[in-house]
């Protein structure tokens, strides 16, 4: 092993990766319409269970739902992503070539808000808002359980701009 600590790298060495996430289909337009539909609450509990108008639809659309879904997995379509993030940038990536579709370093943003928009709640799914000050630097759509992926974006922000401040202070590194 040529790590001192198992699996951590130092950004000036090679990237590593330190998370990933593949999107859900909150992320998509026809995903956060049937999300909507699935959220309705409109109905009756019968012995403690609740027997919602969403409910019934997310069963009966399941012949309609199905062909997104497995969009999303195929290697050439366009819906076919993932979410990297490493110890130098955060990546949206085709997950079977490995080819870059966009990123940003994790120094040009200092916040992540969680923007939840209608339907991706069902999922539960959240947009992840990368933000320099007030302005938007980088969005991941539908990006499910989002608070552990941003919180860990956070941190390794912290990291990667914590050893900067250090080298241009002069530290050894």
């Amino acid at each position: 092993m040529s790590q001192a600590i198992a699996g951590v790298v130092p950004a000036t060495e090679r990237e590593a990766t330190v998370m990933t996430t593949w999107p859900t289909l909150g992320a998509f337009g026809v995903g956060r319409w049937w999300g909507r539909r699935f959220a309705n609450k409109l109905g009756i509990t019968l012995f403690g269970i609740p027997f919602t108008l969403g409910r019934l639809m997310a069963l009966v659309s399941i012949p309609f739902i199905l062909p997104p879904y497995f969009l999303t997995l195929l290697p050439g379509s366009p819906l076919c992503l993932r979410y990297r993030l490493t110890n130098r940038r955060v990546i949206v990536e085709r997950p079977y070539t490995g080819a870059e579709e966009q990123s940003v370093s994790l120094d040009r943003f200092d916040s992540i808000e969680l923007d939840v928009l209608p339907g991706q709640e069902w999922y539960p799914a959240g947009d992840l808002v990368f933000k320099n000050g007030e302005i938007e630097t980088f969005r991941l759509s539908g990006v499910p359980n989002p608070k552990p992926f941003r919180h860990t974006c956070l941190k390794s922000r912290q990291a990667f701009v914590g050893v900067q401040k250090a080298r241009e202070m002069g530290a050894a590194v």
